[in-house]
């Protein structure tokens, strides 16, 4: 069955090690510490650029691809990000630009880029609307007015744009942030829980502890399909599997549908 990423796309594509973002619940920390790569929470909040993969040619792949997919795109690696989303225009890829995004870097692409929109969808991460929440668990990230100009932004100029609330920070209000951000929504709202908390989240203060615990509590089996009641009609809203698998639905069985 096809899980995370590849619901989007059919290959993840990134050009730097870290991100300034520090999630708390992070994957590409994890993978990166697990792999070897960094060796602390400290060292993976100072990203690095990837030469290689900054000037690697692409090919044409059988489908959509994501960039970035463990990192995040910043004001510090932008023209790196920019070199890597043109060689895969280039090759006549479908990009899908994944991103809590600061309205600067989303200006720049899309300046760079308008010509190339009909071939690049935005899907901006944008987890929560209460700036308490997000400034506890995305500490490094745009806030949530940033992200919604970015939003704005590259709806204003004709690009394709989605979002993704995965995972959702603050389950009570998932439906009237959906309601908010829909005008400027032109694909989908993506909607999925927080993975592999005991695995991801550092558990190292009370504070820590408390937040995990609402998380888990408000991601309960009887919670979700109360979401899901809500919003299972919605022509824009997408669940990620770790919600079709709570509430029943089929999971994908080929990568990169986006549906």
């Amino acid at each position: 069955m096809i899980r995370g990423t590849r619901e989007w796309a059919v290959a993840e594509i990134n050009c730097c090690i870290g991100c300034p973002h520090a999630c708390l619940y992070c994957y590409g920390r994890t993978s990166a510490m697990n792999r070897g790569l960094v060796h602390s929470a400290e060292e993976w909040s100072k990203s690095r650029i990837v030469a290689a993969a900054v000037e690697k040619e692409h090919p044409l792949y059988p489908g959509q691809v994501m960039f970035p997919a463990a990192h995040d795109i910043t004001g510090e690696n932008i023209e790196a990000a920019i070199a890597v989303i043109d060689n895969l225009l280039v090759a006549g890829n479908r990009v899908l630009i994944v991103s809590k995004p600061s309205p600067e870097c989303i200006n720049r692409l899309c300046e760079r880029f308008r010509e190339k929109r009909e071939q690049i969808l935005f899907r901006f991460t944008i987890t929560a609307r209460s700036e308490g929440i997000l400034s506890f668990w995305e500490p490094g990230a745009p806030t949530y007015r940033q992200r919604l100009l970015a939003l704005s932004l590259a709806h204003s100029r004709g690009f394709s744009t989605s979002v993704s609330v995965e995972p959702m920070l603050e389950i009570g209000d998932v439906a009237a942030l959906v309601a908010e951000l829909e005008p400027l929504v032109t694909h989908s709202i993506w909607i999925g829980k927080m993975n592999r908390i005991a695995e991801r989240v550092t558990i190292d203060s009370v504070r820590v502890a408390e937040e995990v615990d609402r998380i888990e509590r408000e991601q309960g089996d009887a919670e979700i399909r109360e979401l899901y009641g809500l919003l299972q009609h919605h022509p824009l809203i997408r669940w990620k599997e770790s919600i079709k698998e709570v509430v029943g639905l089929p999971l994908s069985e080929q990568a990169g549908l986006d549906r």
